[in-house]
């Protein structure tokens, strides 16, 4: 489902199946395409890839509860959250070197300005990320 949270950002929600993390990419894409920020659409899908990825693995909520993301510009960049029913935070952690994952967050701090997870209105946190463009990184 999309919306419009006033006049600007998209706002989806998702269940926790895994082919949302495509759907939800293809529908930044677009958003970027929309306000000229096409230059951010790597690093931004891959951050926010890895953001509802982790909320979709580790958020542990009542069935038919939905993650919600919401994609919005900002002054020379880009603001991406992820919203899920969940209190538990991320944690940025070394992994082993033969391990498959755990490296999200590290991927996810060296693209982003900044990241960060917040309490929200209701149950669980958001956790967001902000990308400039790379003309307005000073």
């Amino acid at each position: 489902m999309r919306e419009s949270d006033g006049d600007r950002a998209v706002v989806l929600r998702w269940t926790r199946h895994p082919r949302c993390v495509s759907l939800a990419r293809l529908e930044l894409r677009k958003a970027l395409a929309e306000w000229g920020l096409s230059a951010l659409e790597d690093s931004a899908v891959l951050v926010l890839s890895e953001l509802l990825t982790n909320a979709a693995r580790h958020a542990r909520v009542s069935p038919g509860r939905r993650i919600e993301t919401r994609y919005l510009p900002v002054p020379d960049g880009l603001r991406i959250e992820v919203h899920d029913a969940s209190a538990e935070r991320p944690v940025r952690r070394a992994p082993d070197e033969d391990a498959c994952d755990g490296r999200g967050l590290m991927l996810v701090a060296a693209l982003a300005d900044a990241w960060g997870a917040d309490d929200r209105d209701g149950p669980g946190k958001v956790v967001w990320a902000t990308l400039s463009l790379p003309d307005a990184v000073p």
